[in-house]
This record gives C-alpha cells, sequence and structure tokens, in this order.
C-alpha cells in the first residue's frame, strides 16, 4: 500500500465528521476545517480512481480519461464557488493553480527527489512541450487584462466577450494539444502504471473496471458534497480570521484542489522518475490552464455569475514568474534540490505578497 493510498483511507474519517458538524451545527469553523480535510481524502480517491481506470481501459483511452478527469476536483471546486457567486475567488484560484503547480509542486519534486542524490535527469521535451503551451495560457490571460486596463467600466462588456471568444480558442487548443499527446507520450498513464508496478500486481494484469468505476463516481460525489458545505462557510471564516477574498483563493483553494497530484508528483521524484514527476506538475497546469480556465469562462453566464479574463497586475506578475522562473529551471532536462528550493522560495514569496496585498492597497489609498 502506497503512502498516498494509506493517507487517503485514514483521512476519509473526517467525511462523516464533516457531516456531522453540518448537521449538528458545530459551527462555521468546524465545517470549514472538516470539510477541508474530507475533500483532500477523497480528491486522492477520485485521482486513484481515473489512473485504475485509465490502466483498466488501454493507454489510448486511458490517456484521454486522464485528461478529461485529471483536474476534476478543482474544477469542482471552482464550479460550486462560481455558482454561490464567489467569482473574486474563483479568479484568483486560477492565478494560484498555475503558481502552486509550476512552483510548489514541481519544487517540492524536485527537493524530495534531490534529497541524497547530487542530481536527477528527465527529458526536455516535457517541458519544452508543455512551456510553449504555458507560454499561450499566459497570452490569453495578460491581453485581456491589458485590454481593459485603462477602460475603465466602459471596457467591461468588451472584456467579458473578448473573454469567451479567448476561452473558445484555449479549447481548441487543448484538443490539438489532447491529440498530439496521445500520439506522442502518456505522461499520466505512464504514472498510472508506474503506481501499479510499484504495488506489486503482476505484469499485464489490469484493476478491474467496475470497483474502481464506483470509486470515481462517489469520489465526484462526495467532493461535490463538501465542496458545497465549504464553499457555503469559506467568505465568512477567512474573514474572520484576517483573510482576503484574493488570498483564500490563491492559496488555499490551489492547495485543496491539487493534493493529489502534488503527492504523485513527489512520491515519483523520491523514486527518482522525474520524467512522471514533472510531466504530472506540468500535465496538471495545461489542464488548469486550457480546460478547466475556459470551462469556466463559459459556464460563468449560465450560472449566472460571468468570469472573464481581466486580472490584476500582481496577478499577472504572479502567473508570468511561476511560468518563466518553471521554465528556466526545467528546459535544461537535470534538476537538484536546491533549484527545488529556489522555486518553493519564489512560491512563498508570491504568496506572501498576496497575504500582504490588502494592506498594501490600503496604505496607498
Amino acid at each position: 500500500m502506497t503512502l498516498r493510498t494509506t493517507i487517503a483511507l485514514g483521512m476519509l474519517a473526517f467525511v462523516p465528521l464533516s457531516i456531522a458538524a453540518e448537521t449538528l451545527h458545530w459551527g462555521d469553523g468546524a465545517v470549514f476545517v472538516t470539510s477541508i480535510l474530507a475533500i483532500i481524502p477523497l480528491a486522492i480517491w477520485l485521482s486513484t480512481a481515473t489512473e485504475e481506470l485509465a490502466v483498466a481501459l488501454g493507454p489510448s483511452i486511458g490517456a484521454l480519461l486522464n485528461a478529461l478527469f485529471g483536474n476534476a476536483t478543482e474544477l469542482i471546486i471552482a464550479l460550486t464557488a462560481l455558482r454561490a457567486g464567489l467569482v473574486d475567488i474563483v479568479k484568483a484560484s486560477i492565478t494560484g493553480t498555475i503558481a502552486a503547480n509550476l512552483l510548489l509542486a514541481l519544487g517540492l519534486s524536485m527537493l524530495v527527489g534531490g534529497i541524497g542524490r547530487r542530481e536527477q535527469s528527465f527529458q526536455p521535451v516535457l517541458a519544452r512541450v508543455n512551456g510553449t503551451a504555458m507560454t499561450l495560457a499566459v497570452l490569453a490571460i495578460v491581453i485581456p487584462s491589458l485590454t481593459q486596463m485603462g477602460q475603465g467600466e466602459s471596457g467591461v462588456v468588451g472584456s467579458e466577450s473578448f473573454s469567451l471568444f479567448v476561452a473558445w480558442v484555449l479549447l481548441l487548443v487543448y484538443v490539438l494539444t489532447l491529440l498530439f499527446s496521445l500520439r506522442t507520450h502518456r505522461g499520466l498513464y505512464e504514472v498510472a502504471e508506474a503506481d501499479l508496478e510499484d504495488q506489486g500486481l503482476p505484469h499485464g494484469e489490469r484493476p478491474k473496471l467496475l470497483p474502481w468505476l464506483l470509486v470515481l463516481v462517489l469520489a465526484t460525489a462526495g467532493v461535490a458534497y463538501e465542496s458545497e458545505m465549504f464553499v457555503g462557510v469559506v467568505e465568512g471564516v477567512t474573514e474572520s480570521v484576517g483573510l482576503s477574498p484574493l488570498f483564500t483563493g490563491v492559496v488555499l483553494l490551489p492547495l485543496l484542489g491539487g493534493v493529489a497530484e502534488y503527492l504523485t508528483a513527489v512520491s515519483m521524484a523520491r523514486k527518482d522518475k522525474m520524467d512522471l514527476a514533472v510531466s504530472v506538475a506540468l500535465g496538471s497546469t495545461l489542464l488548469v490552464a486550457l480546460l478547466v480556465v475556459p470551462l469556466l469562462v463559459l459556464i460563468g453566464p449560465l450560472l449566472g455569475h460571468p468570469i472573464d479574463l481581466h486580472f490584476e497586475l500582481y496577478e499577472l506578475v504572479a502567473i508570468v514568474t511561476a511560468v518563466v522562473v518553471s521554465n528556466l529551471v526545467s528546459l535544461d532536462g537535470r534538476s537538484d534540490w536546491l533549484e527545488g528550493v529556489l522555486l518553493l522560495a519564489a512560491y512563498v514569496i508570491l504568496a506572501a505578497g498576496f497575504y500582504f496585498q490588502p494592506a498594501v492597497l490600503g496604505a496607498a489609498t
């Protein structure tokens, strides 16, 4: 049994606890904490079920399944928050997810994997292909933001229309990227296969389809249910402890939704499988930028809460910094623990900047 599975099994106890906290009215704080701790194992089981089904269904269908459901937790939480009208938190979570995947997940992987080793290597093509696609995603966020800057309220309608156009372009690029990935490499499928080998399953044996399909359905339903409870109290609780919606979206939501990917990437790096670790971290970022973001933009009006791709200057700086720094570190196909520390330091500085952002704005006014 892997460490990830052990954690997921043990923390399932928080699911009934969170339900009890909601039903018995233990208070918003209790619901907030227990729902967070319940989402973590459910997200891990959702990710694990997706990986197992990918192996059971074969390389082509499995890669497609992983590409579609790889970031299901982030999408469910974001849609739940968007339906509740928490547009600022959802937009901030886009920035936070990109920064967390590129700086936190990749940094932890390089640090943990590099301890006790002089150097690790991975295929530079992974970073090159993903880096190019991420550059496009950055432009898709920067250009709409720059377009609205200086136009004030008069640019809001135009910004929403422009964002819808960009969303369709990103979805098209995602489909083309998916076709490219299915024909050239299957990084996420290899991660699932490697996990099965580590569990000692005989070579060639595939997991059973129906049990893991049931796990996928139950985990998805559980994440949706817990997300409803979490979103219902997140504003009140975070404000009571002095956290802004910006910091909540940038730091808290990405950590909550991406924990399964982080554990996978770090465990693969520790086993000296950096190709897989880099594939998980960068692939998850691409899923967010090319699939989750345009889906939020397109679905927002249907939920009564339109969301555009106009971001504030500090958020733009954070996204550009994450992409540039991660590209510089990963393009040579080599990593060590110090590079992991540098990525983590960049993430901590950005997160601290978002924490102090309200105070800075207040001082400026």
